[in-house]
């Protein structure tokens, strides 16, 4: 055996298990993010009572959004701390940011018990999980981008977002194995917070994983990490850059969040489906998800980011409304189920592109501030807001389909953004000098 072929499987074996350990993060932030979101109604009753159901729903979905507000400043903070520090050391304390909300809303007592400091607390713990996330997945996507082989950067950057939906799917097993074991009536006075508590549990093992992590080799070859001020200037100077990234990203996050926050939500309240069934739709989403999100980066790395991205925002624009009204026409498991595995077409083949192009278009010497501020806008102003749009938009005008209107209007910003940055071909956005500051 040649020292080549001896020396493969041992590259490949340690690259998976970089990914791995990079990503290992992802599920923490996800698993919260979506248990928040599947339990809103829970979680409503027992932190912000309300006599009105549908009042009491858009205030756990808007302090759920003021979490997300946090994003953007989480992104230039840390950020900008990733930057200049290092990857590694820069994952690590995200996810004991993320650890300390999450331990936050699982032990905090309710309304009944203690008052009004109990939606305080939970919106606490909400700012730290925002605070967290703003840079979790743009410094995680720069990691995996700066240990790809080469032509291989949307590939690899699509196992990001692959991560998460393996939280998707834990949650959603975890969500259908109480719905089937315990009265509905204990999973909202109490059952909702075991699935928090096991998310609690597994944060030693993530601590674990992320502490054996790496310095990436693109950012020990740097001459000169900048500074704090320096990053910060520099994003400034490159806000044209972050703003066309964040409406590609839009509908990324857009089409995320309803499909696995709102989809239990939008299948119990709204189609009036069970429990089960709509835990099961999710569940299966999370699958497909999984496997959309690479087969997405790769295609991206064969034939270039805008062909795809512009294809699937198109699709989106021309179906999403259209797919809502002949669901809710006459609501059935087998019509969401089918429904919801479009759309999962549409976020996994558009994110894994998505993630490798934001990686390309943000200046390197900046690259985790800028990618991770663009993403951070996008997901705070559009995405998490998604539940509540869609909340509000059917509360509004009794059109159970009318949150199709917000996700063609997310993709009419991707196709606008994606037509912007690329006018010049694929070529030209590699080849971009970097603005600095």
């Amino acid at each position: 055996m040649s020292p080549t072929s001896a020396q493969q499987p041992a590259t490949i074996k340690s690259r998976i298990g970089a990914i791995l350990r990079a990503t290992s993060g992802n599920f923490l932030e996800q698993f919260d993010f979506f248990l928040f979101g599947f339990y809103a109604a829970a979680i409503g009753k027992a932190f912000f009572p309300s006599t009105d159901e549908t009042a009491s729903l858009l205030n756990t979905f808007g302090v759920f959004w003021l979490g997300a507000l946090m994003r953007p400043v989480g992104a230039i903070v840390l950020g900008a701390y990733i930057d200049r520090i290092g990857r590694r050391q820069g994952l690590i304390v995200t996810l004991a940011i993320m650890a300390a909300g999450t331990v936050v809303i699982a032990f905090c007592p309710t309304y009944e018990t203690i008052g009004i400091a109990a939606p305080v607390i939970v919106l606490l713990g909400r700012l730290l999980q925002g605070f967290s996330a703003g840079v979790e997945l743009g410094g995680v996507s720069v990691y995996l981008s700066e240990i790809a082989t080469p032509g291989r950067r949307g590939f690899y950057t699509s196992f990001q977002s692959s991560s998460q939906q393996v939280a998707i799917f834990v949650a959603s097993i975890l969500g259908y194995l109480l719905s089937e074991t315990m009265p509905a009536a204990t999973v909202t006075a109490w059952g909702w917070r075991i699935p928090f508590f096991v998310g609690c549990l597994i944060i030693p093992l993530i601590f674990f994983l992320r502490r054996t992590l790496e310095e990436t080799p693109a950012f020990l070859a740097m001459k000169k990490h900048p500074t704090a001020s320096e990053v910060f200037a520099s994003a400034l100077a490159n806000w044209r850059i972050v703003l066309l990234g964040m409406m590609i990203a839009i509908l990324t996050t857009t089409t995320f969040y309803f499909v696995t926050v709102y989809t239990p939500t939008f299948g119990k309240n709204v189609l009036k489906l069970s429990t089960a069934d709509a835990l099961l739709v999710t569940l299966l989403v999370a699958v497909t998800n999984f496997i959309w999100n690479p087969v997405g980066g790769a295609l991206s790395d064969k034939i270039g980011r805008k062909p795809v991205l512009i294809a699937i925002a198109t699709l989106a624009l021309l179906t999403a409304y259209p797919a809502l009204s002949w669901l809710v026409s006459a609501p059935s498991f087998g019509k969401m189920l089918a429904v919801e595995m479009m759309f999962s077409f549409y976020f996994g083949m558009y994110s894994g592109t998505m993630l490798g192009a934001l990686v390309e278009i943000v200046p390197a010497h900046v690259r985790t501030t800028c990618f991770s501020l663009a993403f951070a806008l996008a997901a705070a102003l559009f995405g998490t807001f998604t539940p509540f749009a869609s909340t509000w938009l059917i509360d509004k005008t009794g059109d159970k389909a009318s949150p199709g209107y917000w996700l063609m209007f997310a993709a009419v910003l991707g196709i606008i953004a994606a037509l912007t940055v690329y006018r010049g071909g694929r070529q030209a956005v590699a080849a971009r000098e970097p603005v600095t500051a």
